[in-house]
């Protein structure tokens, strides 16, 4: 496609050579097996697809780190033996179109119910969502406040599920800190009131996900991580950052110190001003040198021209690829793409 030359053209990101600027953005799909977190034939099937048609990067669905983690039916997991033997087939399936994939880490924190995971669910403070859990239709519940030991344990799951996802093949990982799970639980002041060194100001509520980072890099290069973040919550639609440039100068400062060059900020639309006459990705290039992906019901055009002007570095499409498995095909041959129909497509997998 002669006007998405910079789009469909390939490129190197750290140690990832990519066929191009595509990335198939983390869609929740609930088709793992719902008893033991097992990836399924389904699955392999559907990540297949995508990585015969020509996507550069495949950021999975998100992954539990834990049981604890699970947030509805049908989630996916990184820490048993048989969970990380079954990526293993996605994985190899995926490499065998020459393509790249990375596992995204996901916990719910309080976002979750005693009916999926056995206990409580937990969360920085006792201090519980509202609205009804995902498919469950169930109120959430009070969610347990985490001791220090809790964290630590958590931290130490998130570590285990770096380690297996090395293990089961995948390129790379991803840290889900957006969206009002859980560690943007401990970010979120109105989520965290903590007294101790993982609450207060900004800086301790950030501590969670830096210690996360920390110890990941013990199982994965820092080069071969993302961190996915937002200001917006998928509980809360209304809630903003009171002090917008100084909390994402925290993040940023937090990323340059630990080392983090990949960038996955999260917004409903990437046309949205967010601040002054910038969106919410255009702010952060302002400020960060490193890869940044954009995503936020983008369409070709806007993609194509926001890599040519480095506002991002690669185009994060989400469900266009859930109705269009030959996404980058169509692209490339100027295509009418399937619009994106819930009850056609989200009933299945193809």
């Amino acid at each position: 496609m002669k006007n998405m030359s910079t789009l469909l053209s390939p490129v190197t990101i750290n140690t990832w050579h990519l066929r191009n600027r595509i990335v198939m953005a983390p869609l929740t799909r609930g088709f793992a097996n719902d008893q033991d977190g097992t990836a399924t034939e389904e699955m392999v099937a559907y990540y297949e697809r995508r990585a015969r048609d020509g996507v550069g990067l495949i950021i999975t669905e998100g992954i539990n780190p834990s049981l604890a983690g699970k947030g509805t039916y049908g989630i996916p997991g990184l820490y048993t033996a048989e969970q990380t033997d079954s990526w293993k087939k996605v994985t190899n399936a995926v490499h065998k179109h020459g393509g790249t994939i990375i596992a995204q880490l996901w916990h719910v924190g309080r976002l979750s119910h005693s009916d999926l995971i056995g206990t409580p669910p937990l969360a920085p403070s006792s201090i519980p969502a509202q609205g009804r859990v995902h498919k469950l239709h169930k109120p959430y519940q009070i969610p347990q406040a985490m001791s220090v030991q809790d964290i630590r344990d958590s931290i130490q799951q998130f570590q285990t599920a770096a380690r297996n996802a090395v293990l089961a093949g995948f390129d790379g990982i991803e840290l889900h800190a957006a969206h009002g799970y859980l560690i943007d639980q401990f970010i979120n002041e109105k989520t965290n009131h903590r007294t101790d060194e993982y609450g207060g100001d900004i800086q301790g509520r950030l501590l969670f996900l830096k210690e996360i980072i920390i110890a990941v890099q013990k199982e994965i290069s820092v080069d071969r991580i993302s961190v996915r973040f937002s200001e917006k919550k998928d509980d809360d639609p209304s809630y903003v950052w009171a002090d917008k440039a100084g909390v994402l100068n925290a993040y940023l400062n937090l990323f340059r110190e630990t080392g983090i060059t990949i960038l996955h900020p999260s917004t409903d639309r990437y046309t949205t001003v967010w601040t002054g006459e910038q969106n919410f990705h255009e702010a952060i290039r302002k400020q960060w040198d490193g890869i940044i992906i954009g995503v936020g019901d983008l369409e070709a055009k806007i993609a194509e021209q926001a890599v040519q002007n480095r506002s991002i570095d690669l185009a994060a499409f989400g469900r266009p690829f859930i109705a269009n498995p030959d996404l980058v095909q169509k692209l490339r041959t100027e295509q009418q793409w399937v619009e994106y129909d819930a009850n056609a497509h989200l009933t299945m997998l193809v």
